[in-house]
């Protein structure tokens, strides 16, 4: 072998960074075709914070752009998705975490506490015994409990989520595009959300479908947030936001309970089930009679991706009578990255061409 190109390419061990570029490694992953990344290093120490809504909100005002770089082209897309760690501030805390995505910082994501279960047992971030580990995870809505179970050599992991109760049910909104009134639940699981039947709305929940559902969804969504003032957190206003649109229709698969699909923040399009969402739709079917504490409900994407959810309990929160909804489903890795933002470059803060 002579090629001297050659023979440096396969001597290089390192990119030599820059001057006052940034370094941030982030850990990629998967939940039923949802992706995150988990960002491990590279963030800046924002020191004396109190709180992980105000560490959030000093995120929002001085580093804004480290989301941006990282969930928007070229290293990101518009459905990308991510999620800080960071030490506990909750005393009973394991850790805590910062949700982002393409259009700011969600206050629950179920998805992502899934993916971070099975790493955390990947990774022996967690004691695991006899194949079983646990996790509390203090998210911008309150402690999350999570736990996983290696079975056959895969982990499958489940957490309980916060309080999830209904706002109203049966309530109309008017949709200009499809000129005419639909109605829908609002319900909150960690976050808020409109649930609508897709039929309602006449369209089927499948892949081909992607771009009418985000249009529709990001119209509701609008319409709701313009016309509803029932959108209000017990506890936190910061909480106080819908954040997305679920589209329901029945399954065709046995076993099968439901599909949905959530469009949420600046249209994207949950790719799995929608941890969160599932966790409203929980509120909403026991408060309609439909299902009973220890019932369980199988619920698929508009990947055919499935989580498992049931009531687990009943509980008041506030002025309403709230459920803890248990999720569950499993996630993969699929890469581990070392992002670099150089000064000089023009688009180091993302775009988005959509």
């Amino acid at each position: 072998m002579n090629s001297l190109f050659y023979k440096q390419f396969q001597s290089t061990k390192n990119y030599p960074v820059k001057k006052d570029s940034l370094r941030i490694s982030t850990i990629d992953m998967h939940t039923g075709g949802e992706p995150l990344r988990v960002i491990t290093g590279g963030y800046p120490v924002i020191a004396q914070v109190n709180s992980l809504l105000d560490y959030r909100k000093i995120l929002k005002q001085k580093y804004d752009y480290l989301r941006t770089a990282l969930m928007f082209e070229p290293r990101g897309h518009a459905d990308m998705y991510g999620c800080l760690l960071l030490p506990p501030f909750h005393s009973d805390a394991d850790c805590s975490v910062i949700f982002m995505h393409n259009e700011g910082y969600s206050s629950m994501c179920g998805h992502a506490t899934i993916a971070l279960m099975v790493l955390s047992m990947e990774m022996g971030w967690v004691a695991v015994v006899n194949g079983k580990a646990s996790l509390k995870i203090e998210a911008p809505c309150g402690l999350i409990v999570a736990s996983g179970e290696e079975k056959n050599g895969k982990i499958i992991a489940s957490f309980e989520c916060v309080p999830s109760f209904v706002c109203e049910l049966e309530q109309r909104v008017h949709v200009k595009s499809l000129n005419k009134n639909i109605d829908y639940d609002l319900a909150y699981g960690g976050a808020f959300y409109a649930y609508v039947n897709a039929t309602d709305v006449g369209v089927v929940l499948s892949p081909e479908n992607n771009r009418q559902l985000i249009e529709l969804g990001k119209e509701i969504r609008q319409q709701v947030i313009e016309t509803n003032h029932r959108i209000v957190h017990p506890f936190e206003a910061d909480l106080s936001e819908l954040y997305g649109v679920i589209f329901i229709e029945d399954s065709t698969l046995n076993g099968v309970d439901s599909r949905n699909v959530c469009i949420f923040a600046d249209g994207e399009l949950d790719r799995s089930p929608t941890g969160s969402g599932v966790s409203g739709r929980m509120a909403i079917h026991f408060k309609k009679q439909q299902i009973k504490v220890g019932q369980q409900m199988v619920i698929e994407s508009i990947l055919g991706s499935k989580f498992t959810v049931e009531v687990v309990r009943e509980i008041e929160y506030g002025s309403h009578h709230a459920v803890i909804p248990k999720v569950t489903g499993n996630a993969s890795v699929t890469g581990l990255n070392q992002w670099i933002v150089q000064p000089d470059d023009e688009f180091k803060h993302g775009f988005f061409l959509r």
